[in-house]
């Protein structure tokens, strides 16, 4: 991978920008919105998608595949991520020609401006939390430029350009880019320790939170209730700091929270009491609401309009998505790709599932998570799924580590029974399929491609059924 160099000038002036790996919901919104400003916009990825088609007829010039023709002679600017590698041969020829070549947090920085800045970060909920914000601003007649890391539901896009002065972004602490920008309001779901191969230690890890948290300018909301967060919470010098959560001394807490039936839940600040409802599962959407709400406050929006704003939010997509029913068996799809986003996801699963099973078809991300969170993930799905399908790990941006595969997790199971390890995506689906019967749930998981194999576990089922299997 490539690692950001934040030092790296960024332009004043961009008129045709590049982008290496267009596709990715990061980096397509970006994309999107340099074409709302009018700027020439090409770029390439390693596979078609009905991103880059959008993109395209939205006007840019995409490619398939990484070729140094791909990148245009009137480029001005380069934007990359840190999941490509350094040898990729339109980065060195932009070099070669001196372009300005910037990492995607950068091209942010610039499309933010001066602009009055929402910064949510965190291990976990940065995507539901900053969906959550964007649709509420909206719902209160509120226009925010946005840009999220996964497209929000209701508008079908992870990426918007407002005619209000605020912007909403979900910051990614994994390679210390939410340093980089100058925040208004912080919203900090959690500080979970992960992406230690950047950090180094646990300790680097929180004193970046703490750095981004303390440089708000106007408020920081952080959770009451993620161990992480309150030692974080603990080290902050911020003059302005409001909780949120569960716990009794949450500044919006969140209580009587009923997940049978639909997700309802009250929540209290000053004396004040709100009772609402959302349309997705899971108390920790709930806990998602409180975070949205304190936000809201922040920015001067009185509490029960800020309530009745978030209860209009329908969630974002990989987010628990309902990709099909057969024979009575639920298909879901959840980005969930760290042990405490599996257990979130599968206890609010579990919350609606009701005297359904849940078979869970988890594809670990990265070498270096697996090495590193091996037995977590598997006592989180031993406890959280009545079975378990392990696939092998989807690398991303790293090479294979001898040894570590979904075999690692699986063999850290106390019940071997509980889980089946099979590499291949097409007998993962059958075997899911012959395990399932009506009113169970099947829940792939993981943040890489994971999501593919749904339509050969739509049609195992399918051939199941058509064989009278249970």
């Amino acid at each position: 991978m490539i690692r950001p160099d934040l030092s790296l000038p960024i332009p004043d002036r961009i008129d045709a920008a590049h982008f290496i790996g267009i596709g990715g919901s990061g980096m397509s919104g970006l994309a999107r919105m340099f074409l709302a400003r009018g700027i020439r916009v090409s770029g390439s990825d390693r596979a078609d998608s009905a991103v880059l088609r959008e993109l395209a007829a939205l006007g840019a010039d995409v490619h398939i595949g990484h070729d140094a023709a791909h990148l245009p002679t009137d480029a001005d600017t380069v934007v990359h991520t840190g999941a490509i590698w350094p040898e990729n041969p339109e980065l060195l020829l932009a070099r070669e020609r001196g372009l300005a070549v910037i990492h995607r947090s950068q091209a942010l920085h610039w499309l933010i401006g001066g602009r009055r800045l929402v910064a949510v970060a965190g291990a976990h909920g940065k995507t539901t939390s900053t969906g959550m914000v964007v649709t509420a601003l909206q719902g209160l007649d509120v226009h925010p430029t946005f840009v999220n890391g996964g497209v929000i539901a209701q508008l079908g896009v992870s990426s918007g350009t407002g005619s209000d002065d605020l912007f909403v972004i979900e910051a990614d602490e994994s390679d210390g880019t939410f340093l980089l920008y100058d925040t208004a309001v912080a919203l900090v779901t959690n500080v979970d320790p992960d992406h230690l191969d950047h950090w180094g230690s646990r300790e680097a890890f929180f004193d970046a939170f703490v750095r981004f948290a303390d440089r708000a300018s106007e408020a920081v909301v952080i959770s009451a209730d993620d161990p992480g967060a309150r030692e974080v919470r603990a080290l902050l010098s911020h003059g302005r700091v409001i909780t949120f959560g569960e716990s009794e001394d949450a500044t919006v807490r969140v209580h009587d929270v009923v997940t049978e039936g639909g997700l309802r839940f009250s929540v209290t600040a000053d004396g004040h009491t709100v009772h609402a409802a959302l349309p997705v599962p899971g108390v920790h959407n709930a806990i998602n609401a409180a975070g949205a709400v304190a936000v809201l406050g922040a920015l001067g929006i009185g509490f029960e309009d800020a309530v009745r704003a978030v209860e209009g939010f329908a969630g974002t997509v990989r987010r628990f998505d309902l990709h099909g029913v057969r024979r009575g068996v639920s298909v879901y799809d959840d980005y969930a790709h760290h042990p405490t986003e599996v257990e979130a996801a599968l206890t609010g699963a579990r919350s609606v599932v009701g005297d359904g099973r849940i078979i869970a078809i988890q594809q670990p991300h990265t070498y270096s998570r697996t090495q590193e969170m091996y037995r977590e993930f598997a006592q989180v799905l031993e406890a959280c799924a009545d079975h378990t399908v392990m696939l092998d790990v989807y690398g991303a941006r790293e090479d294979p580590v001898p040894g570590v595969t979904g075999e690692l997790v699986s063999g850290a199971f106390r019940d071997p029974s509980a889980v089946h390890y099979v590499p291949d995506w097409q007998q993962a689906a059958d075997y899911a399929a012959s395990v399932a019967r009506e009113g169970d749930f099947i829940i792939t998981l993981g943040c890489g491609n994971v999501n593919l194999i749904i339509p050969q576990v739509l049609g195992a089922l399918e051939d199941v059924g058509d064989r009278g299997g249970r």
